[in-house]
């Protein structure tokens, strides 16, 4: 009797909470019962509560609601996608959307469809045109499903740097599919390497180096190859890569898609492309203008012993968002970082001479911008994509003309904006000139005080005495008989 007395006494009280409908619910006496059942604390707690609004939470939209608000929004985002006109799966195109790709670059609209195909195709392209992409795209949508015993696609680069960067672009773009891609390359414990292989990997990417060794332990079997990729072509062959590349073609099934990309097309790139290629379609996609339109180019003449003071004015001035200073020789490179460090924060350097371990992490501090400033020869200037680089200084003039182009090129990538600057010393005018009709456009003369012709410390060079004609009939030396 006591316990229905207190019932109706709760159910007049202002505060209750059963007051706020008029026609309870079927889940009403439930609530009642459970707030009867509860001791006055915790009714003081839920009555305070819910004047203070936490009742606002049966305004929020259903969990259903909101899942499906987020796929029509990225089907929306996928049907908008440029890519969707390549004939791409839609596996594929939700992972580009995932990886923020909407509209594919001149170079990609034009290879993935022939690539799809399956036809061999040699193309002409500069860094920064989203190549990786255009091969890793059609490689990707091609992978069969089952049991293969090695991989089905082989990627080939010059630098060990560009095999970690390849490999997770295409990590990116597999979002989605369960497969393996392994990075082979020097610098690293082979073991490790070879125990992946063992494990199984669809897609390899590697040195040419590295991938030979792999090849004559037994760790790396190529039977099963569908794809091969000759990425950066032009430079492997320049340090010497041409003789482990054509083994390692030779060992490749006949029937393979090969696909050959390069900056430029010398006569050893063609020659190599028409022995190991079938009737190989060519594509070009560099602009005629090679010195790229976004990228403001501008020359110093300075005196060897005055680059490093010009190189500290101009980054003083020019305050770059990430820059790299390019040497010549790596013994320059670790002496500019060590003069360098300890003028600016933010200093690293890379060469040959360092460990793959601690390369690796320069350029992972550097892509992830711990890094402002990179010290480096040209092991950096092919294919690395770092989208922050606004300067670049080139501290030697490169030996070679193509090199400057892809120094160059390390800047402006994907349409943005850079500036290079390249310190010329009076006797290296042949070098420059060379550079200017390599890619068809004159530098630009450098402005910075002090550093000017006439504010040069070396004075007019000395006027050669001219030497004294003989005179006709006598001879400057005594002649001496000889006995025979």
């Amino acid at each position: 009797m006591a316990t229905r007395k207190r019932v109706p006494r709760r159910r007049q009280s202002p505060s209750s909470p059963s007051d706020s409908s008029a026609t309870p619910t079927t889940a009403e006496p439930a609530v009642e019962a459970t707030h009867e059942s509860a001791s006055p604390k915790k009714r003081r707690r839920r009555r305070s509560r819910a004047k203070r609004g936490g009742g606002d939470r049966e305004q929020e939209p259903p969990v259903e609601t909101a899942i499906a608000a987020e796929e029509k929004t990225i089907d929306s985002t996928v049907a908008s996608s440029g890519f969707a006109t390549l004939g791409l799966s839609d596996m594929m195109l939700n992972a580009l959307t995932a990886a923020g790709y909407i509209e594919p670059t001149p170079v990609q609209a034009g290879l993935i469809p022939l690539a799809l195909k399956g036809g061999d195709l040699m193309g002409q392209a500069q860094t920064g045109t989203g190549k990786t992409a255009a091969f890793a795209i059609p490689i990707l949508e091609q992978l069969t499903s089952g049991k293969h015993r090695g991989p089905q696609a082989l990627v080939l680069v010059p630098t060990r740097e560009l095999a970690v960067q390849v490999r997770d672009e295409m990590v990116k773009l597999a979002h989605g599919r369960r497969i393996h891609i392994v990075a082979a390359y020097g610098g690293k414990p082979v073991r490790g390497q070879a125990e992946k292989l063992r494990r199984g990997a669809e897609i390899v990417v590697g040195t040419p180096g590295r991938l030979l060794d792999h090849l004559g332990r037994g760790s790396l079997f190529i039977g099963d190859l569908r794809q091969v990729v000759l990425d950066e072509a032009d430079r492997m062959l320049d340090i010497g890569f041409r003789p482990d590349i054509e083994k390692i073609l030779r060992k490749c099934p006949q029937s393979r898609q090969t696909l050959l990309f390069s900056a430029t097309l010398p006569l050893p790139v063609l020659r190599l492309a028409r022995r190991y290629m079938r009737d190989p379609e060519e594509l070009d996609y560099s602009p005629k203008d090679i010195g790229v339109e976004t990228i403001e180019q501008f020359y110093f003449t300075v005196d060897p012993e005055r680059k490093f003071d010009l190189l500290v004015r101009l980054i003083e001035r020019e305050q770059p968002t990430q820059a790299i200073v390019f040497c010549r020789t790596r013994r320059g490179t670790e002496k500019i970082y060590q003069r360098l460090k300890k003028k600016v924060d933010s200093v690293a350097a890379i060469h040959g001479d360092l460990q793959q371990t601690v390369r690796d992490r320069v350029m992972k501090s550097f892509r992830d911008g711990q890094v402002q400033f990179l010290v480096a020869t040209d092991v950096v200037g092919r294919g690395i994509d770092v989208t922050r680089i606004s300067h670049i200084f080139n501290f030697d003039i490169p030996e070679f003309c193509d090199d400057y182009v892809h120094r160059v090129g390390r800047t402006g990538r994907m349409g943005r904006e850079g500036v290079a600057y390249t310190f010329v010393s009076p006797e290296q005018g042949n070098e420059l000139t060379r550079i200017e009709m390599r890619i068809n456009r004159l530098l630009k003369r450098g402005e910075m005080s002090g550093f000017a012709d006439s504010d040069k410390p070396t004075g007019q060079p000395e006027e050669e005495k001219p030497v004294p004609k003989p005179v006709f009939g006598r001879r400057g030396t005594r002649r001496v008989r000889r006995a025979l």
